[in-house]
């Protein structure tokens, strides 16, 4: 199974070293996210329909809400540096970021000195001790890392975000989604429920949030799992009643499918600093 070596929530977001050792399915974050190889096998990342490897010599990044999944060869295991960054925490520690913290283009090529505070901020995390200069080199490698994806880039297309919430009916399946997340919602009816068919909500959904409805919901169910898990004493199997769960063993399933580690372990590993909640 796949491991968490040290996990790390603060105002910038989360950072994480994993042992992975199979594929993590298509999902989202509303964080930007940055993936660095360390060591291992082979490691592809599809975001949205391309793949891209990560090595050595180049990093992934994946802007909000682009919806991603990880592939390993069968029997493959690598280990990464992976960051989870809040657009706002990097919009307020830098003037040129946009506030969708969206990335110029996928692969990342490493300089020396994005490889030099890769390795010191996986020292960090492996010494929890030690936390003073996290952030610092946390912010200093995601803005190199994101001034590299623009390099190539037309300056005028760094100008655009995304206008997510202008359409209202998009705007009330978010709250529909956002109140009904513990239930089963059937798509159809909240289709309907926004006065859209199911193709054409799919297709508006999709068009301004750039993830399907599932997806989207999967993300918050998740992201509500973790502050779970980490800001409360509750079990594995209450946590997972509480977000609608038949059970604790597909819980750990989905978490498992969709963070990349089993809800334990999560738990078990995680250092959590002032700031680093609420995730949604």
């Amino acid at each position: 199974m796949s491991q968490a070596i040290a996990v790390s929530h603060g105002e910038f977001g989360r950072a994480a070293l994993y042992r992975l050792n199979k594929t993590i399915i298509t999902h989202a974050h509303r964080e930007g996210h940055l993936i660095y190889y360390l060591e291992g096998s082979k490691a592809d990342i599809r975001v949205r329909d391309e793949i891209f490897e990560a090595s050595a010599t180049h990093a992934i990044a994946v802007s909000p809400w682009e919806p991603h999944n990880f592939e390993l060869e069968e029997g493959g295991t690598a280990i990464c540096l992976v960051l989870y960054i809040k657009p706002m925490w990097f919009l307020e520690n830098s003037p040129s970021a946009e506030y969708s913290l969206k990335f110029g283009c996928t692969s990342v090529r490493m300089s020396n000195e994005m490889n030099h505070y890769v390795k010191r901020l996986t020292a960090l995390l492996l010494e929890v001790e030690d936390q003073s200069q996290f952030d610092e080199f946390l912010f200093v490698l995601t803005k190199a890392s994101f001034d590299e994806t623009w390099k190539n880039n037309n300056a005028e297309n760094r100008k655009q975000t995304y206008d997510r919430l202008s359409d209202f009916r998009v705007r009330k399946s978010l709250r529909i989604i956002q109140e009904k997340m513990t239930e089963d919602i059937e798509m159809e009816h909240l289709a309907r429920s926004v006065g859209l068919s199911r193709p054409h909500f799919f297709k508006l959904f999709k068009q301004y949030l750039g993830v399907t409805p599932n997806v989207y919901m999967n993300t918050l169910r998740s992201e509500r799992a973790i502050e779970e898990l980490l800001n409360t004493n509750k079990t594995v199997t209450n946590i997972a009643f509480d977000l609608g769960f038949s059970s604790q063993a597909s819980f750990t399933r989905f978490f498992s499918s969709n963070v990349g580690i089993a809800p334990s372990e999560y738990r078990r590993v995680a250092h959590v600093t002032e700031g680093a909640f609420p995730m949604m």
